[in-house]
This record gives structure tokens, C-alpha cells and sequence, in this order.
């Protein structure tokens, strides 16, 4: 099923390219018109303005000059200041967590809580998952009966979390005092104290350091972040960083009944993390974040439901994902673009959609209305792998070729489904791959529960020299045919 073929509310996208081009145009245009006519009128000869201009006193001119000064001050205040990436890295598993399909299906036959027709279900899912045979799960899982506590929780997250921030400091050499906000996303696990609170006992950061934790967001909670970043940073100090820090800890997680759409998170979902530095300041930047747009759907119930947590009728706690995922992903999606497309869609795509919805509107005709072309605007797509149900109808959606798409099935295919930090894992494909270039586009998509769609979209100011990262041992095997594994 394609996301956007059923799209059929195109007024808010209407009425916000006519806003953003149709109405500036006219008012410059009249607002020019009119002081023309105004010059004409008041002034008949060049002589007689500068004669005029002659009588003018001083103290005329000292109090224009004041008056512009301080409205171009205000106008300098009042712009929002440019958030900048500096750099990320990627937590990258140790090959001793690697998860084949056959192990994890060994273990799901040896499980004493698994029915055989669960079983079966699990192999079924296996088989079209995408995923490729060097997908990683945390240590607790790689035991036949696995027994997840809060200690193993926890270890999991420090294992995640302290591996890619000691990447990202020796990869920015960025002192510790420099970091002057700490954010931190994870949905599933909430300890006491919080993973931020760890991090800071860690590495010893500034007693004032103003610390933020997300929960519960799913996986487009690491665009949210990236978000709550940028907002934070317009009314901290100029040039100072943020430090966001997505993951998802999948040992609370486990889920050992057999309810279907409840052992879909089980076979799904892989370990993950990355740490992002973000700052005012462009000096070493890497990236120009150009817009976060967030969209939500939550008060529709069964958008509201279709990834919830909850108890499955013997009291086994686990996260439901309902089969209605990729028809809500879709609603979320269509809903999105009106928001996002007027931000960078180029002004012919805009008109194109204007003259299209008016025709159909006139006609009264049924044809599907015009999907822009978002390849226009970016020449690179992150895309959230939440499955090859989701990546194909985000493809044929947007009418995007299988290129373009590429980063976010081999993400899948490499390191499976890692929440919010996915998207992530697509941006340094697309750099291990050295397809970016100095003034690319990149739009992140991310999807999450409640159900939320996300979007930040980043501008290249200098592409990696030299682009390790989780890719780096496996990058020339890549893209593979995964047509065989979904």
C-alpha cells in the first residue's frame, strides 16, 4: 500500500505556498508601487530633493541614523541563530553479540515459555524481516533463557552509551567543561537515578549542567531531541553545546509470552545508540540543521494505541505493535508533508501542486491529487527502518528510486531495527559510501509511538575526510541484494 496515494487534504498545503509566495510577492509588489506614486507625488525634480535634504538639521540625521541602527538590532535579536552539527558517532556492537536468525530461532525452540505455533511465527517474521546475519542483541539475550534485571539493564546501557560518547570526545576533541546541556532519549528504560544522571557521574561534568531525559517517544524520539536541542541553544549563550545521546535498552524489554504483535519488538529490534554534539558556534561544524518539524496524531485513538505497552492476558509485560502500523505510519506521513513541504519544496514543485488541486477541485475529477517531488529538494533520504513494509511504501509513496532508499534497507539489513537511532546509521552510510558532497540536503524521517512523525533536515558544510564509523568494517559489502532475506 503507497502512503500518500490516498492523500485528500491539501488545503493546509495550499494555503501555506500561497502564503509563503503569492502574498509576499503581492505586498512587495504594492508596498513599491505605492511609495513610487508617493516619490512622484511629493518630489517633481531631483533639484527639489536635494534641496530639501539641504534644510534638514543635524540633529535630523542623528536621530534617523539611531532609529535605524536600532531596528536593525532588533531585526539581528530577533532572528533565530543557526544550530550546527558538529559531529556524531555510532555505537558499534562487538562481533561476540552477533545474533544470526538461527541462533535466536535455536533459542525461541528451546525457550520453555514459547508455544510451537509462536515458534513458527518467529521464523516467519525472520525469514522477511530484511535483516541480514550480523544483527547484535544485548548480552542477556544470548542466553536460551534469557532473564533480563535491572542490573543487566543497566550494564546494557553503559556498554551503549559510554562507548559512543568516548567516540564522539576523541572524535570532536572537545573538552568536558565545554558541554553545557545534556539530552538524553530512551523509551523503554527509566532508571532511577536517570541514564543522564549516570553519564554525568561518568564523566564528571559541570554541577550546573542543565540535564534533560525523553522517554517514551519511540523511535522518532532522536529527531525530538535534536529538536529540544536546537531550542535550548537559541537562549543559552552564543557558541555553546549540547550533547544528545539516543539509544533504546532492549533488556526490559524482553518479552517471554506468546502474544503475536507482541513478540514482533523480540524479533525486530537490535542494539543501537549515538551521540550527536550540536552547538551555535560553526567553527569545526560538519552540519547545518535547516528545520525539525514535528508532527503528531496521537488524539486518534488507534493511532494513540498501535505501538502501546501493556500486559498480555498471562501478565507478561511487552510493547504491542498493531497490524494498523503502516496505515497510521501512513496518515502520520501525509499530514507531515503538508508541514514540511512549503519549507523546502522549490517554488515550481509548489506551483505544481497549486494548479493541480485547483483543477482537481474545478473538474471535481477523482484522480489522486499531485504528490511533489521531494527528490528536488534533497539528495539524501533517511528514511526509518521500521521494516521493508514501511521503507517500500515510503518509496513508492514519495516516488523515490531504490538509490535513494538504499541507506535506510541496509541499515536494516546490517544492524535491524535500532529506534530512534536508526537514522543515524542511513547518515553514516550515506558518508562511508562518500556520496555526500558540500551543500547536500538530507531529510530524516522518523516514525514513532503515539504515533508521531518527525523531520530534521541537515545542509553539508564539510563532508568526513576520513569516514569511520559503524560501517567501517563492512562498508565494501555493501549495498546488498536483500531480496532473499525479505
Amino acid at each position: 500500500m503507497a502512503m500518500l496515494h490516498h492523500l485528500k487534504c491539501p488545503k493546509p498545503l495550499y494555503y501555506l505556498a500561497a502564503n509563503k509566495f503569492m502574498l509576499i510577492a503581492t505586498t512587495m509588489t504594492l508596498a513599491v508601487v505605492i511609495l513610487l506614486l508617493q516619490i512622484a507625488q511629493q518630489i517633481a525634480h531631483v533639484d527639489e530633493l536635494l534641496s530639501q535634504l539641504c534644510v534638514l538639521r543635524p540633529i535630523h540625521l542623528l536621530f534617523s541614523a539611531i532609529l535605524l541602527t536600532a531596528t536593525v538590532t532588533i531585526c539581528l535579536m530577533r532572528r533565530p541563530r543557526t544550530v550546527y552539527l558538529v559531529d556524531y558517532t555510532c555505537f558499534q556492537p562487538s562481533s561476540s553479540l552477533r545474533t544470526p536468525k538461527a541462533r535466536f530461532l535455536e533459542h525461541a525452540h528451546l525457550s520453555p515459555f514459547l508455544r510451537e505455533s509462536t515458534i513458527s511465527f518467529i521464523g516467519r517474521v525472520l525469514e522477511r524481516s530484511g535483516m541480514g546475519e550480523e544483527t547484535c542483541l544485548p548480552p542477556a539475550f544470548n542466553y536460551v533463557d534469557s532473564y533480563c534485571c535491572l542490573d543487566e539493564a543497566r550494564t546494557e546501557a553503559e556498554l551503549v552509551v559510554f562507548s559512543m560518547i568516548d567516540d564522539l570526545l576523541a572524535k570532536t576533541c572537545i573538552s568536558l567543561d565545554a558541554i553545557n546541556v545534556l539530552i538524553t532519549n530512551c523509551s523503554g528504560f527509566c532508571p532511577v537515578p536517570s541514564i543522564a544522571d549516570r553519564i554525568v557521574n561518568r564523566y564528571k561534568l559541570r554541577g550546573d549542567i542543565p540535564i534533560i531525559n525523553l522517554s517514551g517517544m519511540g523511535c522518532s524520539a532522536g529527531v525530538t531531541a535534536v529538536g529540544l536541542a536546537r531550542n535550548i541553544l537559541q537562549v543559552i549563550p552564543w557558541g555553546s553545546h549540547v550533547l544528545v545521546v539516543s539509544t533504546e535498552i532492549l533488556s526490559p524489554n524482553y518479552y517471554v509470552g506468546n502474544k503475536r504483535s507482541m513478540q514482533l519488538v523480540n524479533i525486530l529490534f537490535r542494539m543501537g545508540g549515538t551521540a550527536k554534539l550540536l552547538s551555535t558556534c560553526r567553527s569545526k561544524a560538519r552540519f547545518r540543521l535547516a528545520h525539525v518539524v514535528r508532527t503528531t496524531i496521537a488524539a486518534d485513538d488507534s493511532a494513540y494505541k498501535c505501538v502501546y505497552q501493556e500486559e498480555d492476558d498471562e501478565g507478561n509485560k511487552g510493547v504491542t505493535l498493531s497490524k494498523d502500523l503502516v496505515a497510521i505510519a501512513g496518515d502520520a506521513l501525509k499530514a507531515h508533508i503538508t508541514a514540511i513541504g512549503p519549507l523546502v519544496l522549490p517554488a515550481s514543485e509548489l506551483l505544481k501542486f497549486l494548479l493541480f488541486s485547483v483543477a482537481r477541485t474545478a473538474l471535481r475529477v477523482g484522480r489522486r491529487p499531485y504528490i511533489p517531488d521531494f527528490r528536488m529538494a534533497f539528495e539524501h533520504f533517511c528514511i526509518h527502518v521500521g521494516g521493508p513494509a514501511v521503507i517500500n511504501s515510503v518509496q513508492h509513496g514519495l516516488n523515490l528510486s531504490d538509490e535513494q532508499v538504499e541507506p535506510s534497507r541496509m541499515t536494516l539489513h546490517r544492524f535491524g531495527n535500532q529506534s530512534s537511532a536508526s537514522v543515524w546509521y542511513e547518515f553514516a552510510y550515506i558518508e562511508a559510501k562518500g556520496r555526500m558532497r558540500k551543500g547536500d540536503r538530507l531529510w530524516m524521517l522518523g516514525f514513532g509511538a503515539g504515533y508521531k512523525c518527525n523531520t530534521a533536515v541537515w545542509v553539508c558544510i564539510q563532508p568526513s575526510l576520513d569516514a569511520q564509523g559503524p560501517w567501517s568494517s563492512c562498508i565494501h559489502r555493501y549495498p546488498v541484494d536483500v531480496s532473499t532475506d525479505g
